[in-house]
């Protein structure tokens, strides 16, 4: 595939926009809110990292119109597309991990509540959503206090001051915050923010040191994007050097 033919939702499989359809319905402020409380808590499971990477080893993301391949095979095509142009080990295993927050569904949870791009919540929702038509069935598009650009917002408050839509970008970054450079965590948490990371939408929610941190986000979504293809990776081969790689920033096993 070229560059253009990835992220083509007018062209994607009916699944996609049921997904979709799903996500948009049910994403609501409340909803993010109860769901970050409950996972906050980290007291679902423990394990290694190289085991949750081995749960995903089936997992399809059904919001992902790029790709058919499993979790684990995506995150390994995104850390050696980040190896081979040879930047920091750090930024090799955010590749690794960016996408483990999935492991939510092994917990029960459905797709529509992990996957797919995530938007801000308890404001006006943007067409720079993919599918913004499908949150009319939304009960916050009919609240008041949410159909301005900022909300229930002030204006420059700042990402970590707003609700995003709840899903494995915002898991996975309270899983990491204690083992991972800040860069690191602002791909992780922010890598599915495509309104935020890749239009304008959004800016008037922006503060201090957020432009920065999605500089970072915007330099790990190529290799999120651009290293999906039909060939799975080789998991056997490349297994030693991330377990090693694994063991220079996190435990043996870490609460989830």
């Amino acid at each position: 595939m070229i560059d253009d033919d990835y992220r083509d939702y007018d062209r994607a499989d009916a699944h996609v926009r049921r997904f979709y359809r799903l996500n948009h319905e049910r994403q609501t402020l409340d909803f993010a809110r109860e769901r970050r409380r409950h996972y906050a808590a980290l007291n679902t499971a423990r394990m290694g990292i190289w085991e949750a990477c081995e749960t995903l080893d089936t997992l399809v993301d059904d919001s992902d119109p790029d790709t058919g391949l499993s979790q684990i095979e995506h995150c390994l095509q995104t850390a050696e597309g980040i190896r081979r142009d040879g930047h920091p080990d750090w930024f090799v295993l955010t590749g690794l991990v960016h996408d483990l927050g999935k492991i939510l569904c092994a917990f029960g949870e459905p797709q529509w509540a992990v996957t797919g791009d995530t938007f801000v919540l308890g404001c006006a929702f943007p067409d720079a959503i993919v599918y913004p038509e499908y949150f009319a069935a939304n009960p916050d598009a009919a609240d008041a206090r949410y159909n301005t650009p900022v909300g229930i917002y002030e204006p420059g408050c700042g990402l970590d001051n707003v609700t995003l839509s709840w899903g494995h970008d915002e898991y996975m970054y309270l899983v990491a915050r204690d083992y991972l450079p800040e860069p690191a965590l602002a791909m992780i948490r922010y890598h599915s923010f495509y309104p935020g990371h890749s239009t304008d939408a959004y800016r008037e929610l922006l503060g201090p040191g957020d432009e920065e941190r999605l500089q970072w986000v915007r330099r790990f979504n190529r290799y999120d994007l651009y290293t999906k293809h039909d060939s799975p990776p080789d998991i056997d081969a490349l297994r030693p050097f991330y377990q090693d790689l694994i063991g220079s920033y996190f435990p043996a096993e870490i609460a989830w």
